[in-house]
C-alpha cells in the first residue's frame, strides 16, 4: 500500500474512533477571527458558574474547560509549560531522535505520562484513547491535523515554537487556568536572570562578551544560532554580546555552514550541542579539526558542550532555569 494511502487510512480510522468523543465535547467552537499567538479569556454567558472559557488561538477562538483535568501535550514546549504550571499531562509526544521525555524534567513528574508518538507525528488513536479534555500544540507542528485533533478535544494551538516561547507560555497558562502560577514563574525567571548576570560580572561585562551557540545536526549543515530562537532569547535576557555572524542568520534563526567554514562561528565563548549521533552529525570530526582548534574560544578553553534536549528543545521556564544555572557554572567555573 502506498504511504499516502496508508496515512489517509490511518487518519480516517482515527476520526472514526474519536467521533463519539467529538459529539460529547462540551463547548467546542471556532470563530472566523484572525489567528494570533495571544490569548484572552472569556466566560460562559449562560451561567454564573462558567464551565468553559474562550481562548484566542492561532486557529481562532476555542472554548476550553475552566479546569481541564486530562491534558495531552504534543511538543516539548507544551510539556515544559504544563509541568511548570503544576499540571501533569496524561499524554505527550517525544522527540523523533529519542524515546522518553527530556531528562531535565523530574522523573517523578513524567513517569506516569503516556507517550503518544513523535513530535509532529502523534498517534491520533492513542491520543483519543486517553480521553483528553484539552490538547496543547502549535500550528507549525500540527496545523495540518487540526481538524482531527479538535474532533478529539478542544485544541489550543500557538502559531509557532522557539523564540515565541514566553508568549506561548501565557497562552498555555490561559488555557490551563493557571495565570497566577504563570505570573510567579515569570517573576522567578526574571529574578534568576538578574542573579546570573550579576554573577558573571554584571551587565557591562555581559555585553562585552560575545557568545555563539553551535548546533551539530545529523543529516544537515552545522547551525550557528542567531537571535530569533529559544536560546537566543535567553542570551538576550542576560544581555550577552553576540558576534556579527548572528545577524546573517536566515529569519534570525540560524546561519548554516559546512565544517570547512566553522571558523565563522568564532566568539569569546562558544556553546555546542548535537542532535542525533555525534559521528553522523560531524561533531567529533569538526571539533578535532584545525579550524575548530583555531577558534579564540577553543584556545581560551571557552567551548562548552551542553545537552541538546535542554538548551535547544526544552523551550520553557523550567528548562530556562536549568540553563541559567548551567550557564553561570560554566562562565564562572
Amino acid at each position: 500500500m502506498a504511504p499516502s494511502v496508508r496515512r489517509r487510512g490511518l487518519a480516517l480510522g482515527a476520526l472514526s474512533l474519536v467521533g463519539a468523543l467529538a459529539l460529547s465535547a462540551c463547548g467546542l467552537s471556532e470563530s472566523g477571527g484572525s489567528a494570533s499567538g495571544s490569548s484572552e479569556s472569556g466566560s460562559d454567558s449562560d451561567s454564573g458558574n462558567a464551565k468553559t472559557h474562550t481562548v484566542k488561538t492561532a486557529m481562532g477562538d476555542v472554548e476550553v474547560p475552566v479546569d481541564p483535568e486530562r491534558v495531552v501535550v504534543l511538543d516539548t514546549g507544551e510539556l515544559d509549560s504544563a509541568l511548570t504550571l503544576g499540571v501533569q499531562p496524561v499524554g505527550a509526544t517525544h522527540s523523533a531522535s529519542e524515546d522518553g521525555f527530556p531528562s531535565y524534567l523530574p522523573a517523578s513528574r513524567t513517569k506516569d505520562i503516556k507517550e503518544v508518538g513523535e513530535i509532529a507525528n502523534p498517534n491520533l488513536e492513542t491520543v483519543a484513547s486517553l480521553k483528553p479534555d484539552l490538547i496543547l500544540t502549535s500550528k507549525v507542528r500540527d496545523g495540518d491535523r487540526y481538524e482531527q485533533l479538535r474532533a478529539i478535544a478542544p485544541t489550543v494551538m500557538t502559531e509557532s515554537t522557539g523564540s515565541a516561547w514566553k508568549e506561548n507560555f501565557q497562552l498555555h497558562a490561559e488555557a490551563l487556568g493557571k495565570q497566577a502560577e504563570a505570573k510567579k514563574a515569570v517573576a522567578d525567571y526574571n529574578a534568576h536572570v538578574a542573579k546570573v548576570t550579576e554573577a558573571i560580572g554584571g551587565k557591562k561585562k555581559a555585553a562585552g562578551t560575545d557568545v555563539n551557540f553551535v548546533r551539530f545536526v545529523e543529516g544537515a549543515d552545522i547551525r550557528i544560532y542567531g537571535k530569533q530562537n529559544y536560546i537566543g532569547s535567553i542570551l538576550a535576557d542576560l544581555g550577552m554580546g553576540r558576534p556579527a555572524i548572528t545577524d546573517k542568520a536566515k529569519d534570525g534563526f540560524s546561519y548554516d555552514v559546512s565544517p570547512e567554514k566553522i571558523d565563522l562561528a568564532d566568539a569569546d565563548v562558544v556553546f555546542t550541542s548535537t542532535y542525533g549521533d555525534p559521528a553522523k552529525a560531524g561533531t567529533t570530526k569538526t571539533m578535532n579539526s584545525g579550524l575548530w582548534k583555531g577558534l579564540k574560544a577553543s584556545k581560551d578553553g571557552k567551548v562548552f558542550e551542553v545537552d541538546d534536549r535542554l538548551w535547544i528543545a526544552g523551550i520553557g521556564y523550567t528548562a530556562a532555569g536549568r540553563i541559567l544555572d548551567e550557564f553561570q557554572a560554566k562562565m564562572t567555573g
